[in-house]
């Protein structure tokens, strides 16, 4: 029994990234980077788009894999909701902005933008999948207008994301 406790318990450990280390309560860092909404380029400015609400970001690990692209669909379906709540949402990877740009078209379905998560920002925010070098954990988190994390859900499943982002953006109100 106590072997097969042992297992159990590095299986877990195997399978999903380190715990974010930033918390609820911390203050976000601020960060520019490039991005795309519905194939065009931009930049984004974390702090300019706190002075319009609250931000969702969403760490994702790659674009066009299937729990990925699952994700950005998900986030798309309920893109209305984030709005009415007063939330921008965008997603974030290691990915170049030649794939952010094709992954905002096609699995964002032109609804919110993508983001090239740097190596700086991706240090800054704990994502770094170190196991996986180039590649960003799932982690998302709810800033408030202040700049502060109000809430953080870091798991490699992505069907609880949009669901605890959202929650945590409603109780903002």
């Amino acid at each position: 029994m106590r072997k097969l406790m042992f297992l159990v318990a590095a299986a877990a450990l195997t399978a999903s990234p380190a715990t974010a280390a930033l918390k609820a309560g911390s203050k976000a860092p601020d960060f520019t980077t490039t991005g795309a909404l519905a194939g065009k380029p931009f930049n984004f400015h974390l702090a300019a788009a706190l002075n319009k609400g609250p931000v969702v970001l969403y760490f994702f690990p790659k674009a066009f894999t299937s729990g990925c692209t699952a994700e950005a669909h998900a986030f798309s379906e309920s893109i209305g909701d984030f709005r009415k709540a007063g939330a921008q949402v965008i997603g974030m990877s290691a990915d170049g902005l030649k794939t952010l740009e094709d992954f905002s078209v096609k699995e964002c379905r032109n609804a919110f933008p993508v983001a090239t998560a740097t190596p700086a920002t991706q240090k800054a925010y704990d994502v770094a999948w170190a196991e996986h070098p180039g590649i960003t954990t799932r982690t998302s988190y709810v800033i408030d207008r202040k700049g502060r994390i109000v809430m953080v859900h870091d798991d490699l499943d992505f069907s609880q994301h949009v669901a605890k982002t959202l929650a945590a953006v409603k109780a903002l109100k």
